[in-house]
């Protein structure tokens, strides 16, 4: 699998979590991480992973988006990157640990978020793909 080109609905830069995907059915994880490959390692901490990426169940296809301006932001950079994650229609988020408010806020979007430990994107991806994740709930999110 490799790297398809931005979407028009994806917009370039720091801004790249604004999208519109009105009336488009979405089958779209996000897995946090340190790079721009499915062979990337994979990244714990959600709010500060410098790369989202934006994993397409159904096309298997993947988008790569820039968190810095999350990750290097001074406080609420798991806020800012949830928030970010609903405008993307997203129905899950593979993570190694979100903040508790991070956390509320996605769940109240409906978005799952599970708790990974993997090495690679691509570990955490088969990992969620063989349902060997569990999500956490309300209350077991860590600032």
């Amino acid at each position: 699998m490799m790297a398809v080109p931005r979407p028009e609905w994806l917009t370039e830069g720091a801004t790249a979590l604004a999208v519109d995907r009105s009336g488009g059915k979405n089958l779209e994880i996000v897995i946090t991480a340190r790079g721009d490959t499915l062979d990337a390692p994979f990244d714990t901490q959600f709010g500060r992973a410098p790369t989202l990426i934006l994993y397409d169940l159904e096309q298997e296809e993947f988008f790569v988006i820039d968190n810095r301006h999350c990750a290097e932001a001074a406080q609420g950079a798991g806020l800012q990157a949830a928030q970010g994650v609903v405008r993307l229609g997203a129905v899950a988020v593979v993570t190694g640990h979100c903040g508790p408010k991070a956390l509320q806020l996605l769940s109240s979007a409906g978005v799952a978020v599970y708790s990974a430990a993997a090495n690679t994107v691509a570990e955490a991806l088969a990992q969620f793909r063989e349902g060997r994740l569990s999500p956490l709930a309300q209350g077991e999110g860590r600032s």
